[in-house]
C-alpha cells in the first residue's frame, strides 16, 4: 500500500505538508499543492477515511495509545489527560498496544472509529503507524520525541534526570556504577544512558561496556538484568535502573542473593511511581511528572481542535527532580 511517506518523497516535501494538503486543515502554497497532488495521482495514493473527520463532525472522543498498561506511569498520563478533558465533556479511550503489530493495528482501528485526536507513546510504534496518524489529518501528540514529519510532542529531560541520579551515586562514594536499561533502541533508554555516561565522564570514571545491560521495562526485565550484573566477580557497587519497575526487579534479585541495599549495592529507579516509595528499601528515583505530561498533551490537542494554533510543531518540556530515599 502506498502511504504518506512515499507521497512526500516523490513530491519532495515533508509528511506533515502532505497531510495538510490531504486534510485541508492548513494553507499550502499553490505550487506545493500541485506537486503533492501530482504525486498522489502518480502513486495512486488514497487518504485514510479519517482524513475528513475534522471537516465533518466530531465524536467527542480522544484516544491514548501506550506500549503497556502494566507500567503505572501510563495510567497516570491518562489521569492527567482526564483532568483536562472531562470538564470539556470529552471521553478518553486508552489502548494497550503491546508489540509493533498490535500498535499499528490499534492505530488503524481507533482511526476507523473516528476519534477526534490521539496521543501516542511512540516507542514500540513503527514509523508506518505514525505515518497513518499523519494520513488521518487529525491532531495528535507524541510522548517523549518529535514525530517524523513534525507534530506536537511533550517530554521531560531524561538526559538531565539520569545524569542527576548518577551524580548522586557518585557523591555517595560509588565508583563502579552499572546501567540497567530497557530496550536498547527506544528513545528513553538512549537518553537515560546518555545522562549516565555524561555523569561518569564528568567525574573521570571509566565507561565500561560490560557495566551496561539492556533488558525490558518490566519487573522481570529487572530480574534478568540484575542476574547478569550481580553474578560477575567484580560486581557493581551501584545500579542505575532505567525505570522503577526494573529497579524493583533488581531488589528481588538482591534479596534472593542475600545482598543488602544500599550497603552492598546502591540502587536507583526512574519515574517515581507509587510503588517506588512502598518497596523495601524505598527507592531513590527521578520524579517524572506523568500526570502533568498527560495534562499538557490534552491541552495541546484541545488547542488544535479549537483552531487556536497554526504552528506545525510545538514542544512542551517539563522538569523532573531527584527524590532521595533509602536505596542509596
Amino acid at each position: 500500500m502506498v502511504g504518506i511517506r512515499e507521497v512526500a518523497e516523490v513530491a519532495g516535501v515533508s509528511m506533515s505538508t502532505v497531510s495538510q494538503v490531504v486534510s485541508g486543515n492548513r494553507p499550502v502554497s499553490a505550487a506545493t499543492r500541485a506537486r503533492v497532488e501530482a504525486a498522489i495521482t502518480h502513486l495512486g495514493y488514497r487518504a485514510h477515511p479519517g482524513a475528513s473527520q475534522l471537516r465533518g463532525g466530531r465524536t467527542g472522543t480522544i484516544a491514548l495509545i501506550v506500549p503497556t498498561l502494566e507500567n503505572p506511569f501510563y495510567p497516570l498520563v491518562a489521569a492527567g489527560m482526564q483532568d483536562v478533558l472531562v470538564p470539556r465533556d470529552i471521553l478518553l479511550t486508552v489502548t494497550d498496544a503491546s508489540g509493533m503489530d498490535r500498535s499499528t493495528n490499534a492505530i488503524h482501528r481507533l482511526l476507523s472509529r473516528r476519534v477526534d485526536a490521539m496521543v501516542a507513546a511512540p516507542f514500540g510504534i513503527p514509523a508506518a503507524g505514525l505515518a497513518e496518524l499523519h494520513d488521518a489529518g487529525i491532531p495528535f501528540v507524541t510522548l517523549g520525541e518529535e514525530p517524523p514529519g513534525g507534530g506536537d510532542y511533550v517530554h521531560s529531560d531524561d538526559v538531565r534526570g539520569a545524569r542527576a541520579v548518577t551524580e548522586h551515586l557518585i557523591a555517595r562514594g560509588r565508583r563502579r556504577i552499572a546501567f540497567l536499561g530497557g530496550e536498547e533502541s527506544v528513545i528513553p533508554t538512549q537518553q537515560r544512558l546518555e545522562g549516565y555516561r555524561a555523569a561518569l565522564q564528568a567525574a573521570g570514571l571509566p565507561l565500561r561496556d560490560d557495566d551496561v545491560v539492556f533488558t525490558e521495562y518490566t519487573r522481570q526485565g529487572g530480574r534478568d538484568g540484575a542476574a547478569l550484573l550481580l553474578e560477575r566477580d567484580e560486581r557493581p557497587d551501584a545500579i542505575v535502573a532505567a525505570n522503577d519497575l526494573i529497579a524493583i526487579g533488581v531488589l528481588d534479585v538482591t534479596r534472593a542473593r542475600g545482598l543488602r541495599v544500599p550497603e552492598d549495592v546502591a540502587l536507583t529507579g526512574y519515574d517515581d511511581i507509587d510503588a517506588a516509595s512502598l518497596v523495601s528499601p524505598p527507592l531513590t528515583t527521578i520524579e517524572n511528572p506523568a500526570r502533568e505530561i498527560g495534562r499538557a498533551c490534552a491541552r495541546l490537542l484541545l488547542e488544535r481542535l479549537d483552531g487556536d494554533v497554526t504552528e506545525v510543531t510545538r514542544a512542551v518540556a517539563l522538569s523532573n527532580r531527584l527524590v532521595v530515599r533509602d536505596s542509596t
